[in-house]
């Protein structure tokens, strides 16, 4: 888990400048927040505004990033107001809660820019019950939120837009469409709706202050995930972290959150971790978070060992609520959902080989890297819903092995497609009579594990067909590999009890 966290490859130092920028924006908004006379209170709201603003909004485009933060407070600020119009309204305050996160979670269908205005939504109203936050200190956490997102945008837009000299990513969206309850995003919203339900009220048992802690870790359960398999694998990962966050909390929270500055380098170096983990280790991000909220506790006079006990319990609930709900309320079975993604990725690997042909035809329109950055993009999202089944704790070893054999095949696959991307690139390459056959080979391979039921018949015909790589010819020796991958997909792709069924 360590080596996952912090050897993890970083290409272009990516995760690094993420983490760094994030420092500098919410520490700079922090900055301003204290010197304009703001409170602690105001402090940390902006803080958290801040921290939203850099870590949620991922819009490809520079633009589009501009645009979603510009629109954050037009949706946190009512959320706000609700909350504390509400704080002394418990069934009024705990409905309005249960209904903003059902809209967060649903605001998924609209892609990256729902998703960043529904987390900034649901943390506005969470926030306003961490700080108990009553109608009279609006005005000021108003102002607190406005200036902490202008300066994270001076740091992420003007002083350090780091985004400007790479490639915008792939966006790629969820992979069903459907309308009603059987859209993705709309059972997801009911599913969290009743998980916050259930943790709500069994938080409000174990503490009448402290119970939102439940709803948060069933809300976090729910985003980035699509399947029941991944949302139970998240609640683990998030439950472990906080544990492990609570004894780091116990070291370094409780003895020195009494020192301002010393409290404030570990705020700094959580949120550091938050950013720089987030991508590959969802558990030491737990744990980052879980630390800095010990410390902010500290800060505002009330972390006690008791406090922090509450906090595992409360999240042991919240978690509950989400695993509970994704098996037992319209569940989203890991079996639809990857195989979803494996035909896009499939599909997407015949796209890339045909822009390839197409480049090396003499085509001027074929963009064959646009591609590539595509399937990588879809093979991320194979991994995370293959996830649940190479999981060290999934107990169903024949799956395991099968799941791992696709990712290792898929990746196999993108590693041939990046060869031919290269190879069409090169203004030397000449067309070859051949590269069509060899491309209608994979073309029909794709059909066969996507459409065709006696998909091993079709495949192992066809390669028997195919044509072999020689010496100095490296467009059809990246052929000739892609179609071998292929092929042995069709052994854990088409087997019976196949790899995603039934998680």
């Amino acid at each position: 888990m360590l080596k996952r966290a912090f050897v993890a490859p970083d290409p272009g130092q990516m995760r690094l400048r993420f983490a760094s920028r994030a420092v500098l924006g919410i520490g700079l908004a922090v900055a301003l927040c204290g010197a304009t006379g703001h409170s602690l209170v105001a402090a940390i709201t902006g803080g958290l505004a801040a921290l939203l603003a850099l870590f949620t909004v991922t819009d490809p485009t520079v633009r589009g990033q501009a645009t979603t933060t510009a629109l954050l407070p037009v949706v946190g600020l009512p959320v706000l107001t609700l909350a504390a119009v509400l704080h002394d309204v418990p069934v009024a305050r705990d409905l309005a809660f249960l209904a903003v996160v059902g809209a967060g979670v649903y605001a998924r269908r609209w892609g990256p820019r729902g998703h960043s205005l529904g987390v900034f939504g649901f943390m506005a109203y969470f926030s306003a019950q961490f700080l108990h936050t009553v109608p009279g200190q609006l005005p000021e956490l108003y102002a607190a939120v406005l200036l902490s997102l202008v300066a994270s945008s001076v740091v992420r837009f003007g002083v350090w837009c780091y985004e400007r000299r790479f490639a915008a990513p792939v966006a790629v969206a969820l992979p069903t469409e459907a309308a009603g309850l059987r859209r993705i995003t709309t059972r997801q919203a009911v599913q969290a709706v009743v998980g916050a339900g259930f943790a709500l009220a069994l938080g409000q048992l174990l503490s009448d202050q402290r119970w939102y802690w439940a709803v948060g870790a069933t809300w976090w359960v729910f985003v980035a995930t699509t399947s029941r398999g991944e949302a139970v694998v998240r609640g683990f990962r998030r439950f472990l972290g906080t544990v492990l966050g609570i004894g780091l909390g116990f070291a370094v929270a409780m003895p020195l959150h009494h020192v301002p500055i010393v409290a404030a380098v570990v705020v700094a170096m959580s949120v550091f971790g938050i950013f720089y983990t987030a991508a590959v280790s969802y558990t030491w991000m737990m744990l980052a978070v879980t630390v800095m909220a010990s410390t902010l506790y500290g800060l505002l006079g009330v972390l006690d060992a008791g406090l922090l006990v509450l906090r595992v319990t409360e999240t042991a609930v919240g978690a509950l609520g989400a695993v509970l709900a994704v098996l037992f309320v319209l569940p989203v079975t890991t079996h639809s959902v990857t195989e979803a993604w494996v035909e896009r990725a499939l599909r997407c690997v015949h796209t890339c080989t045909a822009e390839a042909a197409a480049r090396l035809a003499g085509s001027e329109e074929a963009d064959p890297p646009r591609r590539v950055g595509e399937l990588e993009a879809i093979l991320g999202r194979v991994r995370l819903s293959l996830a649940p089944l190479v999981h060290p704790l999934y107990p169903m070893k024949a799956r395991k092995r099968r799941a791992r054999q696709v990712i290792a095949l898929l990746d196999d696959c993108a590693r041939e497609v990046r060869g031919l991307a290269s190879v069409a690139a090169d203004p030397e390459a000449s067309h070859d009579v051949r590269l069509a056959a060899a491309c209608w080979r994979v073309e029909t391979a794709v059909e066969a594990l996507t459409d065709a039921p006696s998909v091993g018949q079709h495949l192992r015909h066809d390669n028997a067909t195919a044509t072999e790589p020689t010496g100095g010819e490296p467009v059809f020796a990246h052929l000739h590999a892609l179609e071998r991958a292929l092929l042995e997909l069709a052994v854990p792709l088409r087997r019976p009890g196949r790899i995603p069924a039934g998680a």
